[in-house]
């Protein structure tokens, strides 16, 4: 009789349309999308150049079953994808419906790697605590985010093993951490590290020094282990770049994305990789044990391609990055006029502020200011071990103008008086 939303005791405005950068509830009234949802919405809604070409598509082919036939629309996105990626080194794409199936993915190409190599011992993942890969049992055991872990903690895996502190840790220190957990478990023992880019809901757009990379993938090659990067937030546009690691310079071995994919506009994401992965398993058993019925859905693919077109021709990465910078020094300004913001961070329009875990239920209050206020954001955990209830993204369509980064701060800054 009713459709499930995630707090069952509360009623819930029910959202009637949306355009750019704004979207209206049942009464009319706006709400400015300081978040893209959940940091998906990366086009805004609405877009005028993709709607046309989605109702287009509908026309001519909306779903085949992978495993029946091929379709362009996935072979030109795969091709997309492949030019995007730093130095052309993602060649292979695998398609799936959402972010966490993506990282689903990849752990399991990661284990087919070595069994069609000949290790089917190296089955066990190292991840952070400070981290969050998705909701199912093999995306969350590999999250280290406590409060989405603690009812299903009796069925996870303890894959969340790095403790060190990324902003305060020495590189030294946090690459010896990795050295130790290695030798404790046993190389031979050991699939993939995976890693975000950034961390955001675990994390609060939490960024490592910028060697962090580089060191760790050299660990991970000299103890014969794969990279893979969980870019499902990063990705695409989200930090200005169009994949997080170029901000470090270092390539994965697998990627995982999604969110910016689809933009909101159709449920897609995709695990990427090397020809390095992918050749020994093409050799070997020839199949890929993995996929969904909606895998490589033509409908999704045309539309996430058109996505990253208009990203491209619209030059929206430097608008990214513009804003990024405008809103991130305004940040700075508000905490000096709030102390009850301890820490600002985050690269393009991938944002975040941690608030003062001392002031019980800050955040809840704060967005609910928000809320009332007409600006959406979205929460994150924060704090030395990261389950501080206390982080905020900011996070705002790549199509936000000067005035509506103007408008968006505008809200915020009156929910913070609010909460004073």
């Amino acid at each position: 009789m009713h459709n499930i939303q995630p707090n069952l005791n509360k009623t819930y405005l029910k959202a009637a349309s949306a355009k750019g950068v704004y979207i209206y509830d049942e009464h009319g009234k706006a709400y400015l999308d300081g978040s893209s949802g959940a940091v998906t919405c990366s086009l805004g809604h609405s877009h005028e150049k993709l709607l046309p070409f989605i109702k287009k598509q509908l026309d001519k082919l909306q779903f085949v079953y992978r495993s029946q036939f091929a379709s362009e629309e996935a072979e030109q996105l795969a091709t997309k994808l492949y030019e995007l990626s730093p130095d052309r080194s993602l060649t292979h794409s695998f398609f799936v419906n959402s972010g966490t199936e993506a990282i689903e993915t990849a752990m399991k190409i990661a284990i087919q790697y070595w069994q069609e190599k000949g290790k089917p011992e190296k089955t066990h993942f190292i991840t952070r605590k400070k981290s969050y890969h998705g909701i199912t049992m093999g995306a969350l055991s590999l999250s280290g985010h406590a409060l989405r872990r603690q009812r299903f903690e009796g069925m996870l895996e303890k894959y969340p093993s790095l403790s060190a502190d990324l902003e305060n840790d020495s590189l030294e220190d946090q690459v010896a951490e990795f050295e130790k957990t290695i030798d404790t478990i046993g190389a031979s023992k050991i699939a993939a590290f995976v890693a975000e880019p950034m961390v955001g809901a675990a994390g609060t757009a939490l960024a490592p020094v910028n060697e962090y990379y580089a060191c760790f993938k050299a660990v991970c090659d000299r103890h014969d282990i794969l990279f893979i990067a969980d870019e499902v937030m990063t990705g695409l546009g989200r930090t200005g770049t169009w994949f997080g690691m170029e901000h470090w310079g270092t390539q994965a071995d697998i990627v995982a994305v999604g969110k910016s994919l689809g933009a909101g506009y159709a449920p897609i994401a995709a695990t990427l990789m090397t020809d390095k992965v992918l050749a020994p398993i093409k050799k070997g058993s020839g199949i890929i044990m993995s996929g969904h019925t909606y895998s490589g859905h033509p409908l999704s693919c045309a539309t996430a391609l058109k996505v990253l077109d208009i990203v491209e021709e619209d030059d929206l990465l430097d608008n990214v990055n513009k804003k990024g910078v405008y809103i991130k020094s305004a940040l700075y300004d508000l905490q000096k006029k709030y102390p009850v913001i301890q820490i600002v961070r985050g690269k393009g329009l991938m944002m975040g502020f941690e608030l003062d875990p001392a002031i019980k239920g800050i955040q809840a209050k704060l967005i609910e200011r928000c809320y009332q206020n007409g600006l959406l954001i979205y929460p994150a955990v924060g704090g030395k071990e990261g389950t501080d209830e206390n982080g905020m993204l900011i996070s705002p369509p790549f199509t936000i103008n000067r005035s509506e980064a103007d408008e968006l701060l505008g809200k915020l800054e009156q929910s913070l008086k609010e909460c004073s």
